[in-house]
């Protein structure tokens, strides 16, 4: 039977684990030192301050984030940017990496993750688990998901968006029944994804957005835990489609993607990306840079936390009578970035850049504390931080000079890493690189 309980008792008793461990291939060299959900977005924010401001905004207190992959840069913005809920009214957000189980292993999937932390579910005397992963963009009020799948009496409820059938072999794909029971569940078919009815071409996808009853996943992944062979411990390959062939009552959360007040209604579909591949990943940063981004900053009832940099105010240096005039256009400055006589069209500027002058830098992603010299031309580049560009360099100029020493993706995108030494031509690997205990999280 449905509980009686209101909204805010429901979210209160709601116990949330960001999946955040994850190594993020596609995204190297971005992740070669990082883990995927740390890595820089929007200039000044980690692509999983997105997650984390939804459960804020969500009403969602209790937040535990599983670290595993490159842990120390994620771990280090927490613990900056996210410490400021109350512990002693039992409210946090904090880190909890692998703990083994005794065994020394690391965690094998993602019902793994939270299977190596039942004691931390029993512990916070819970009702429901909300899982959620820690690299996407988007933005969601959970509560709403959680009083669906409250009022449905149900003992899972999968977050599910729409999407092409060309997508399909990277998702979970739903088949469900006309009231949103899940009846079918396919983890990333190669072909033959179930379409939705009506809609050629569509696919339900998981979000990877789950909540779960308490005892309910306790008891699916103590089972899971038992077997000793025909498992991935993973939560769309195993779990899930188990719940589903059995008749437990799996539900569907059709994604509602929270809008400003007052913004005009199109027929866009919800906004959520999955910026795991370079060109996703630039694509979604430069998208912020046009007249009208498809997802908004801006939104005061909404806003993103993060950090917030003790820098000076972003600036810009000279004007026409020394003939080195900084001409700023379609971009994003922030906190501390000095643009000293330099052209900057289309391209986020993290805070601490600067750059200098006569130089001409055209749809790119500069990273905190790059500094660029004078004479420079940067076209469609992701430099990623700590580098110093020596004056009269050209980058996205000559793709094949850059492929010698740079990553360069099929459309033309030329990523430059972290601490890149342009004089021995490589990662300054030997040396530390400033880190967020040094920079309040840059």
């Amino acid at each position: 039977m449905p509980s009686s309980l209101n909204r805010a008792q429901h979210q209160k008793a709601t116990l949330t684990f960001v999946l955040a461990g994850g190594r993020g291939q596609r995204l190297s060299p971005l992740t070669e030192g990082r883990a995927k959900p740390a890595v820089p977005f929007g200039g000044a924010y980690r692509i999983i301050d997105f997650t984390l401001s939804n459960t804020i905004h969500s009403g969602l207190r209790r937040v535990f984030v599983l670290t595993q992959y490159q842990a120390y840069s994620l771990e280090e913005h927490l613990r900056y940017a996210w410490n400021f809920l109350p512990r002693r009214l039992a409210q946090f957000i904090v880190p909890r990496p692998p703990q083994h189980g005794g065994t020394g292993a690391w965690y094998r999937g993602t019902a793994d993750a939270i299977a190596q932390n039942l004691e931390l579910i029993e512990q916070e005397q819970c009702e429901h688990v909300l899982i959620l992963s820690g690299d996407h963009i988007y933005k969601m009020d959970y509560g709403d998901m959680l009083m669906d799948h409250v009022a449905a009496g149900a003992k899972c409820t999968i977050g599910a968006v729409e999407i092409t059938s060309e997508e399909a072999s990277r998702f979970g794909i739903l088949e469900i029944d006309n009231d949103s029971r899940v009846t079918g569940f396919q983890e990333k078919p190669e072909s033959g994804a179930t379409e939705i009815p009506g809609k050629p071409g569509k696919c339900l996808g998981s979000m990877g957005i789950y909540i779960f009853e308490k005892d309910e996943l306790i008891k699916r992944l103590e089972e899971d835990l038992a077997k000793t062979s025909g498992t991935s411990h993973d939560f769309g390959n195993d779990v899930l489609p188990a719940m589903v062939a059995d008749g437990t009552k799996v539900i569907s959360h059709s994604f509602r993607e929270v809008v400003a007040p007052g913004a005009k209604a199109t027929d866009a579909p919800p906004y959520w990306r999955d910026v795991g591949t370079i060109d996703a990943y630039y694509d979604a940063n430069l998208d912020l840079c046009s007249v009208t981004p498809k997802f908004n900053l801006y939104d005061r009832n909404w806003p993103i936390y993060t950090l917030w940099h003790n820098d000076p105010p972003a600036k810009t240096v000279f004007a026409e009578p020394q003939g080195r005039t900084a001409h700023v256009v379609d971009s994003m400055l922030c906190n501390g970035s000095i643009v000293s006589g330099s052209r900057v069209r289309r391209s986020i500027l993290s805070n601490r850049v600067y750059t200098g002058e006569d130089t001409d830098i055209e749809d790119s992603i500069i990273m905190s504390g790059v500094e660029v010299g004078d004479h420079v031309v940067l076209k469609k580049v992701i430099v990623d931080k700590w580098v110093k560009i020596p004056s009269g360099t050209q980058i996205g100029v000559n793709l094949e000079e850059d492929r010698k020493r740079f990553t360069v993706t099929d459309s033309g995108i030329v990523v430059v890493p972290s601490g890149y030494d342009f004089q021995a031509k490589r990662r300054k690997s030997d040396r530390k690189l400033p880190s967020d205990s040094d920079f309040a999280s840059l």
